[in-house]
């Protein structure tokens, strides 16, 4: 195994366990400030701190013909799918929104073998069934009665997002990750802006304080620049299907953080949860002869 495929592992457990903390956070700033001005001051912070962590760096010229994919990941991944992930959130719940969003490495691992030509191995397949399981005791089934509009905009977020991660290996094997993010980034900033502002002229329950301008620096320079930057860098060095099969960590570490700050229960459907869900990420990582 190549030392760079060991970075990239350590860049996935990042990534997701960054992401499995968004949940928690986001829940709280979602009862203080309107969905897309979140989304716009998010996107906002994220690109100030990437432009200044870039610095003097000279940027690679953006070739005519991947114009179109920095749009698509600006436009359909940060924007659309990130603004339908929490719609969705608010709309179910934390819980039916990180089941849905576990379907995220079965979409992209197809998505990759139609479209990237990635072979689609039993090795692959098996370990996404055994973390998908791991999800599904942890969460726990049960109707969806009232929730229906927020599970289908997860839905949608999932197929955006996939897509745009397997399309996305054609850009970050070209460019710098730090690149493609940040204009990834303020495109989706600008696509926020007229709805931000339309949201903080017509609404009359906007509270801004210490806590949820922690949160959204957290959300900003964590959650968006730093997971965005090491997602991309590590589509840059694994396949998609490979990295896809890290996604179930993301509602473990939502689950743990539920119990550590939320005060929530350890139950026996958790622990065999976790237990399926560590064991489809080493499958995911053993060797193929």
């Amino acid at each position: 195994m190549k030392k760079s495929n060991h970075i990239a592992y350590l860049y996935l457990l990042l990534v997701f366990g960054i992401w499995g903390s968004l949940y928690v956070v986001s829940k709280f700033v979602l009862g203080k400030i309107p969905t897309f001005t979140i989304l716009f001051l998010r996107f906002l912070i994220a690109s100030i701190s990437l432009y200044f962590i870039l610095g003097k760096k000279k940027l690679k010229r953006v070739e005519k013909g991947d114009y179109k994919y920095i749009a698509l990941v600006g436009i359909g991944g940060y924007f659309i799918s990130v603004s339908a992930q929490l719609i969705g959130t608010k709309l179910s719940s934390a819980s039916y929104a990180s089941l849905v969003n576990s379907l995220n490495p079965v979409v992209i691992m197809i998505m990759a073998s139609i479209i990237l030509k990635e072979k689609l191995t039993l090795k692959k397949i098996g370990s996404i069934v055994l973390a998908l399981i791991g999800v599904y005791l942890i969460i726990g089934g049960g109707g969806a009665n009232g929730q229906i509009v927020g599970i289908v905009f997860s839905i949608f977020s999932v197929l955006t997002w996939s897509l745009v991660s397997v399309f996305m290996r054609k850009v970050t094997q070209k460019y710098d990750s730090l690149q493609i993010t940040l204009y990834g980034l303020i495109i989706a900033a600008l696509c926020n802006l007229p709805i931000s502002i339309s949201e903080m002229i017509t609404s009359n329950s906007i509270h801004i304080d210490i806590e949820s301008v922690i949160a959204l620096l957290y959300m900003s320079i964590i959650c968006t620049g730093v997971a965005y930057v090491l997602w991309n860098k590590s589509l840059s060095i694994l396949e998609a299907g490979t990295c896809s099969a890290f996604y179930p960590v993301q509602p473990l570490v939502s689950i743990l953080l539920g119990i550590v700050f939320l005060g929530e229960t350890i139950t026996t459907n958790i622990v065999i949860g976790a237990i399926l869900i560590i064991a489809g990420v080493l499958l995911s990582l053993l060797k193929t002869k």
